[in-house]
């Protein structure tokens, strides 16, 4: 990808009480500005044969980038196999959803500790990921809120690394969360994408997908997505670094007041040129 391109998670919310579906919401979200749409996998695949071609159509059109986030209910670290091979499925019907309208990421939290060691954990799954099958569609591995949760940025990053399948989806208001505020200034966005430099070479922050919002966390990391206004996540702090790193991918808001955030980012990154 040649530029930073910003977006939202889910439909827009409109002005006026709209009711967007994905083809009006891909034409609306074009007209005030922005570039890209992640499809709401996360409870069921809802690319189907009625809405497949409209969702086609405004795509081409608007010239639009198109990710989807896949099922919650994915865990490739069940303790019963059973669940696993469910977990896979869930992934993989909802690349084949994805591919089917020519989007190109699909994201999804690999899964949970449980009882298993760190490394027990992390092996388990890169051994299911290496049961995915290779497509056009890029496995997007997201950073995660939680402690509870597989998903540091180490534990992403080298799957990314040892996966050619795979690639990170960095989560910073999750990093941020998980660590209790651990963002606070310039440098620690930065040390992260000097980390993801490092490991993944100029290809990890050429191809970024991300995901932004303010985010309200406690002792136990994430609580629940805050306007960026209402919350401390320093996004002036985060997109600078984008800018100096030249950062290049998918920016995906998923703020309470998604469109208009995802506004306020794409204004002030590209004020940062002028």
């Amino acid at each position: 990808m040649d530029k930073l391109l910003f977006g939202i998670s889910g439909l827009p919310l409109g002005e006026n009480n709209e009711k967007f579906n994905y083809s009006t919401g891909i034409t609306y979200l074009k007209s005030i500005g922005l570039d890209a749409m992640e499809l709401p996998f996360v409870r069921s695949v809802n690319i189907t044969n009625k809405n497949r071609d409209s969702v086609i159509k405004s795509k081409i059109e608007s010239d639009f980038y198109l990710s989807a986030h896949g099922s919650y209910l994915i865990n490739l670290n069940a303790e019963e196999e059973e669940k696993k091979v469910k977990s896979r499925e869930r992934i993989e019907k909802g690349a084949e959803a994805l591919l089917s309208v020519g989007g190109v990421s699909l994201i999804f939290h690999p899964g949970y500790y449980l009882n298993s060691s760190k490394v027990d954990t992390y092996n388990s799954i890169k051994k299911e990921l290496m049961k995915l099958p290779k497509s056009n569609i890029v496995y997007r591995l997201e950073t995660t809120g939680k402690g509870t949760q597989f998903g540091t940025v180490e534990e992403i990053v080298s799957l990314s690394k040892e996966l050619p399948h795979c690639k990170p989806c960095i989560d910073f208001s999750h990093v941020h969360a998980r660590g209790n505020g651990c963002l606070k200034d310039y440098k620690d966005f930065a040390n992260i994408l000097e980390y993801i430099l490092s490991n993944l070479g100029e290809d990890g922050i050429k191809d970024m997908h991300i995901h932004l919002s303010g985010i309200n966390y406690g002792l136990k990391g994430e609580k629940n997505h805050l306007p960026f206004e209402e919350s401390d996540f320093n996004y002036k702090a985060c997109l600078k670094a984008f800018a100096d790193y030249d950062v290049k991918g998918c920016v995906i808001c998923e703020s309470p007041i998604l469109e208009k955030d995802a506004l306020l980012l794409k204004s002030f990154y590209e004020n940062l040129f002028i």
